[in-house]
């Protein structure tokens, strides 16, 4: 299972549009940095946030999620509580090809401030926004910046394409725009 490089990205992002926007270079500017890197991209967050609020006390169940859980801001600087999360999505749309898995993990620059992103593997044949989880593990606020650089993703081929690809299934998050919270 290789890992893809830029020019297998580029070459996809572009004839594909496996990527959308796409940039073929590192952009920095002043910002923390997204776009191609040699082995995987680096995507930006929306201005959309969906911000953690146990002003409701209620019980987190992803089975039965409230949106009342979240209070949504549609800003430049997302502020997490202490010890919170917020959920974002990705400013690129993705189109991950029926042989290829996708895994994400978090940019240096965020995880050097105790801010972890996370996010399950896109799956072959998955399209949609993705959404992105922000924890905030230090006991102090802490700052996310809207579009710019959150998280790399590495795209692995698979040596055959899989029996059931999961726009095959039909998958729930199938074509996902914004944020999108829990479904069963």
């Amino acid at each position: 299972m290789p890992v893809l490089s830029d020019k297998w990205i580029k070459k996809m992002a572009t004839s594909q549009e496996m990527i959308k926007p796409f940039e073929e270079k590192q952009i920095r500017n002043g910002k923390i940095s997204y776009g191609l890197s040699s082995f995987g991209y680096d995507a930006r967050v929306s201005n959309e946030f969906k911000i953690f609020t146990n002003v409701n006390s209620e019980i987190v169940d992803p089975k039965k999620f409230k949106p009342s859980n979240f209070i949504t801001k549609n800003i430049d600087e997302c502020i997490i509580p202490p010890n919170s999360f917020v959920l974002a999505s990705t400013v690129e749309y993705f189109k991950i090809p029926k042989n290829v898995l996708v895994i994400c993990l978090g940019k240096s620059t965020y995880a050097r401030c105790g801010i972890i992103v996370n996010v399950t593997p896109l799956e072959p044949g998955w399209e949609g926004h993705v959404t992105l989880e922000f924890s905030n593990t230090t006991p102090l606020p802490a700052k996310i910046y809207a579009n710019e650089g959150v998280a790399q993703f590495v795209f692995l081929e698979g040596n055959e394409n899989p029996e059931v690809s999961y726009s095959d299934r039909k998958g729930k998050y199938m074509g996902q725009t914004g944020v999108t919270l829990p479904k069963v």
